[in-house]
């Protein structure tokens, strides 16, 4: 039944325990959701509505029993349902919806994210609207990490089985990343994880860590690679948080932006900003940046385009601690925390900066939902939320939240 190295899926133990399941639903990490044995349980490689063989996993992951399933065979599929394009997509487990159609794909990412408006009753009424499309619905990923494994094989675990998969190329991934992993290949036994990221407009690569085998074709090590996003470069060290689908960052930032609407008199605090991406744009057609973010390798990224910019100021720290420092007026806020969302003292904070425009960029639909609703409760009315696809063909989900002050 196995036909992959390793048995990722683990086919070959001793004892296999398979069940025919009817797939009820999409769950929250992208999964078929199913009942067995009177609980629901999710299913990886199931859509709604298909009823599928599925092999059983029983395990424990921090001292909690779960049980889990894989798609073995479909018996009767969605509608919805296409042929991967990955020969390894059941075994690899890391997108989870390369046998979904892509405008199902969409619809799925938008119900989710109402879904979790939904969850709060101040946020039933927030208008969601239809998820825009990523331009590339492959090959679009900018940063792999790879573990590396059996003498230096790149691949990837399964999330399930924890078992390694040996991958010679991942369709998302960017074809220089792609063209990397070729070379790269069976030469980094002298480490256990392999980052490599490059840019899609700049065809420059990092890779880390240095790496001192004489077979290997690359130069590895370096400390930063550069990213074009519209007329700007932009220098991102190893550290640094950088979005993973580049087309895809433009065209939120051009949403946030636009959003403002700003006249070139309004001070606009840009918070968690990393290198400084939205801090760039919004420079051009605001009167004063104030650009917040903790982590000091993105701070001196930054400088690298924003020097030229007089009226962007960078501020070192945790946005929570630097928020209630400000003594200006404040017009307007971007947040673009990471997944866990903000801190609730900054959420305080903005509240009490009381800007008359808020925008919200999240990865994650349920702390979006969570934040929003304290933001609501402290005077601000959400006009609307936009899904963005920033991660195709996976479950994975951005938004950006527009906010405005009630009085």
């Amino acid at each position: 039944m196995n036909s992959l190295p390793n048995d990722p899926l683990r086919l070959d133990d001793a004892e296999v325990e398979f069940s025919t399941l009817r797939i009820d639903r999409l769950g929250a990490l992208g999964d078929g959701i199913a009942n067995f044995e009177g609980t629901e349980i999710g299913v990886f490689g199931g859509l709604p509505g298909e009823l599928v063989k599925a092999r059983i996993y029983r395990y424990k992951r921090r001292k909690k029993n779960i049980v889990s399933g894989i798609v073995i065979e479909v018996i009767e599929p969605s509608p919805n349902r296409v042929e991967p394009l990955c020969k390894y997509f059941i075994s690899c487990s890391g997108c989870q919806w390369q046998n979904m159609e892509y405008s199902f794909q969409l619809i799925s990412k938008r119900n989710y994210v109402m879904e979790q408006m939904n969850a709060h009753a101040n946020l039933k009424e927030v208008p969601v609207e239809s998820t825009i499309p990523s331009s590339q619905q492959y090959n679009y990923r900018n940063h792999a990490r790879f573990t590396v494994r059996f003498g230096g094989q790149l691949g990837f675990s399964n999330r399930i089985t924890r078992r390694f998969l040996r991958v010679d190329e991942c369709h998302i991934m960017d074809p220089l990343i792609n063209a990397t992993l070729a070379g790269l290949q069976d030469k980094c036994s002298e480490t256990s994880n392999l980052s490599i990221r490059v840019g899609s407009r700049t065809h420059e690569r990092l890779i880390q860590p240095t790496l001192l085998e004489p077979k290997v074709p690359y130069a590895t090590g370096q400390k930063w690679y550069t990213e074009k996003i519209k007329d700007t470069s932009f220098r991102v060290a190893s550290p640094s948080f950088f979005q993973v689908n580049t087309a895809q960052a433009e065209l939120m930032i051009d949403l946030v932006v636009d959003n403002f609407d700003l006249t070139g008199k309004e001070t606009v605090v840009d918070a968690y900003a990393g290198v400084g991406t939205f801090a760039v744009e919004v420079a051009k057609k605001a009167k004063k940046v104030i650009a917040i973010e903790e982590s000091l390798s993105a701070v001196n990224d930054s400088s690298y385009s924003l020097d030229s910019l007089e009226n962007v100021e960078f501020k070192l720290g945790k946005t929570e601690d630097v928020l209630p420092t400000l003594e200006c007026e404040v017009d307007a806020v971007i947040i673009d925390p990471p997944r866990v969302g903000c801190h609730p003292d900054a959420l305080n904070s903005i509240i009490n900066l009381h800007p008359s425009k808020i925008a919200y960029v999240s990865c994650d639909p349920v702390t979006l939902a969570r934040d929003l609703d304290i933001l609501v409760t402290g005077g601000y009315q959400v006009t609307k939320v936009e899904p963005i696809d920033m991660f195709p063909q996976t479950h994975h989900i951005e938004c950006v939240a527009t906010l405005r002050a009630k009085d």
